[in-house]
């Protein structure tokens, strides 16, 4: 169950492209309900990612990109994109352990642990208490702190928009500073022209790289808080009262 106010994060480009990958929109997987199996898989992309960073490095990719951006928006883009890969570790890290809990609530018969689906049904307990506000209450704790992230997965986008418009500005200007065209200095030319271009394609590439991977690793962390709270949900449900047997030899509704 999806809260109403994560309605527009689908209509970012990392969130659109990123539900197009065949398995992101699907409920956990086994191996997510596994003890931290969330936090494993978090693990295993970062693994991944890792190692596609070293092959880059290796190849010299990075330090030509630091050059090629003399605006900085390219390692800006990169930052931001570690540090909040490095929060949705550890965001998975804590609904694994929500998971757990639950699952150890659901097995040992309503055990009383530290959990979110434990205040949530003991707050449903209570005389008068209103089931509506404690899902509100169940549903931000799920997928409050993801509205932060959306938006920072945002503004990787933005910032890679904002790197091509600087690029493109910079074109410009060298080409409205042209008087006449001199043969001489055409390699000049050709190089402060490439320059503002070489500016404006990596940074949208890169911001456009950062927003579809952040995108699939917080799609995950929407469908396990998702799962999350429709469990809860079900384990709070009444139990449908036992149906009484039918009376000596006479079938029942007769």
């Amino acid at each position: 169950m999806t809260p109403p106010a994560s309605a527009p994060h689908h209509r970012m480009l990392g969130a659109a492209l990123a539900s197009r990958i065949p398995g992101a929109r699907h409920s956990p997987l086994a191996l997510e309900r596994m003890e931290h199996g969330l936090f494993l898989l978090w693990l295993a992309y970062i693994g991944l990612l890792l190692f596609g960073a070293l092959l880059l490095w290796q190849a010299g990719a990075w330090h030509r990109l630091v050059e090629a951006d003399p605006t900085g928006l390219t390692v800006t883009i990169v930052l931001l994109f570690i540090g909040c890969s490095v929060w949705a570790g550890r965001r998975a890290w804590v609904l694994g352990q929500q998971r757990q809990w639950l699952d150890t609530q659901i097995h040992a018969g309503g055990a009383a642990t530290p959990a979110w689906s434990t205040e949530y049904h003991q707050g449903c307990a209570l005389p008068g208490a209103d089931r509506s506000i404690c899902l509100q209450v169940l549903g931000e704790r799920a997928h409050g702190p993801h509205e932060m992230a959306w938006w920072l997965n945002g503004i990787q986008l933005k910032l890679g928009l904002l790197g091509k418009v600087i690029g493109f500005s910079i074109l410009a200007l060298h080409l409205g500073q042209m008087d006449s065209f001199d043969a001489s200095q055409s390699s000049l030319l050709l190089k402060n022209l490439t320059g503002g271009l070489g500016i404006a394609l990596l940074t949208t590439v890169t911001g456009l790289t950062g927003n579809i991977l952040l995108g699939l690793q917080l799609m995950r962390l929407d469908r396990f808080a998702d799962a999350l709270v429709a469990d809860t949900l079900a384990a709070s449900l009444p139990m449908p009262p036992p149906q009484e047997p039918p009376h000596g030899d006479r079938p029942s509704g007769s």
